[in-house]
């Protein structure tokens, strides 16, 4: 029988992560330094990349360069997941990956459904 692998692919979010800094740099496009804040915002967001991919946590960061960073989901050792009240609300936060030591190996901010990344986690440590 073949088993569908579960995975999960998103980009940080743009007005959901700061929707006041959104709304703020909306009312500044008249000044046109607006339009500069929203492109560099959207690079910025578009730029970073979290995937669950088979059994592998891959987060990829860059527009021209790349730096992308592997954890298999086996070492993982804490994902945790912190979320403001308005985060919550709408529906992002912030997701930690954990191997060993003290340092996050993987940090990433205004990650779309978090608690979803976690899920996946542990349902691949718990097939394993």
């Amino acid at each position: 029988m073949h088993r569908v692998t579960p995975s999960y692919s998103e980009h940080p979010a743009m007005f959901r992560n700061h929707p006041f800094g959104f709304i703020l740099a909306v009312l500044l496009i008249p000044v046109a330094i607006g339009i500069l804040i929203l492109m560099w915002w959207y690079l910025k967001c578009r730029s970073t990349k979290l995937e669950f991919v088979g059994r592998d946590v891959v987060l990829e960061r860059g527009l021209l360069s790349k730096n992308r960073t592997e954890l298999s989901a086996e070492s993982v050792r804490t994902v945790n997941v912190y979320q403001s009240l308005l985060d919550r609300m709408l529906g992002v936060g912030r997701l930690s990956i954990y191997t060993a030591g003290d340092e996050p190996e993987i940090e990433v901010l205004g990650i779309p459904r978090p608690h979803d990344f976690r899920d996946l986690i542990k349902q691949q440590q718990a097939a394993t």
